[in-house]
């Protein structure tokens, strides 16, 4: 049986991190994947993290299943953050997911559970991840426009593409930090949305993955916020990983706005059966982690001191990198650069150059040009910039070498 399986594609990102793990230049930096590293270049525990996981740890909980929709208490805390304090069940229903993919995955099943084959709109650019999801959930996928042909915003573009979407079609919106682009709407162009959501019937798909990193908690969630208070339908999948640092402890939550309380009973059943045929029930430790963080006042205030932390190092490296960029002749690039934010940025380069900084210069990201700008230690910046600088000009190690100081920092 086994021989007759075709050979599957390897994970693009997973096999560039095998590539650079197996790199021996000790000049070597890995911008691939999406997680926060501090000024050493460790992912760290968050130390409110730390100290909810001793209070759980002291309190000995018992480890019996929680159920299919995971922790309630978790549920709570994560409609409470996201859309208010005043959220309750009349308006949303949640359910604790295996991270924000597991609520993607669910809330894809939702929607071909709904409307068989449904289509569905995602960014072009988006997260690798966005259409394998919801293809492997049996929903039709189609494209609408986020960059003009210079790499900018282009909401007029995006508006225009979305004017073919119909009544119950599903448009997929990253709520703040676009990865792999880190190139948000303005709040008119959110505005315009939510008036194109309400003539026309789709519904909003937002992706929260990087709340808190971009221009802070509140104003992160305030687009998310807004389309809930207009629209009668909203999909939701939220994502602890990057602003509670819970990479793998996979914790993540489904939440669905809807009409009235017997919809939502529907729907979270819906839910949950899906949930059941996939993993059954979400694991306990990282909700519980969250939960305890966000229902005690000094741990909360702890960690949204942290996640400020974080979120001004990301800004910090992101100028740095384009002040270093415009110091080498790269005005433009850098002008870009600087109007980004979130985790990730896009450089101007094809895969072929972005090959060549690999090969030439140790330097990974994907092939399709976005880096983690959280993963840059300070020191590495002038290397970084003079690599990419050298890339675009087609200039070699040398001439990069005395434009900009010594190479390999």
């Amino acid at each position: 049986m086994l021989e007759l399986l075709p050979t599957p594609p390897a994970d693009p990102l997973w096999e560039l991190t095998a590539a650079y793990a197996d790199d021996p230049r000790p000049e070597r930096l890995n911008l691939v994947l999406g997680v926060y590293r501090d000024h050493t270049g460790t992912t760290p525990v968050m130390a409110a993290v730390r100290e909810a996981e001793v209070r759980l740890a002291e309190g000995s909980a018992s480890k019996e299943y929680r159920g299919l929709s995971g922790s309630t208490a978790f549920n709570r805390a994560m409609l409470s953050m996201v859309l208010g304090p005043e959220a309750g069940p009349e308006r949303a229903a949640a359910v604790q997911t295996v991270a924000g993919t597991g609520a993607l995955r669910l809330l894809a099943d939702l929607m071909h559970r709904t409307h068989p084959g449904a289509t569905v709109w995602i960014s072009d650019p988006a997260y690798v991840n966005h259409r394998p999801i919801l293809e492997a959930a049996g929903l039709q996928v189609r494209t609408y426009g986020l960059l003009d042909s210079a790499g900018l915003p282009d909401p007029a573009r995006m508006l225009d593409d979305l004017r073919a979407a119909r009544r119950h079609d599903v448009v997929l919106l990253q709520g703040c930090c676009h990865n792999p682009t880190g190139v948000d709407p303005s709040p008119e162009a959110w505005d315009a949305l939510a008036d194109m959501a309400e003539a026309t019937g789709w519904v909003p798909l937002v992706d929260l993955a990087y709340h808190g990193l971009g221009d802070g908690l509140e104003a992160d969630l305030r687009a998310t916020r807004m389309l809930a208070a207009r629209l009668p339908e909203v999909l939701i999948a939220v994502s602890c990983s990057k602003n509670f640092g819970l990479y793998n402890d996979r914790t993540g939550c489904a939440i669905v706005l809807g009409p009235s309380r017997q919809a939502l009973r529907h729907v979270e059943t819906t839910l949950q059966n899906a949930a059941r045929t996939l993993y059954s029930m979400p694991p306990e430790h990282g909700a519980a982690v969250v939960t305890t963080v966000l229902e005690d006042t000094s741990l909360r205030t702890m960690w949204r001191a942290e996640l400020d932390v974080m979120r001004d190092r990301i800004t910090s490296n992101r100028s740095d990198l384009a002040a270093h960029l415009a110091a080498l002749g790269r005005g433009a690039e850098a002008e870009s650069l600087a109007r980004q934010k979130g985790m990730f940025s896009m450089l101007p380069l094809s895969a072929d150059e972005m090959r060549d900084l690999r090969r030439r210069f140790a330097v990974y990201g994907t092939s399709a040009g976005r880096i983690n700008i959280a993963g840059i230690t300070a020191h590495r910046i002038p290397h970084l910039a003079r690599s990419i600088s050298a890339v675009l000009t087609g200039a070699d190690a040398e001439a990069v070498a005395a434009r900009g100081g010594t190479l390999h920092r």
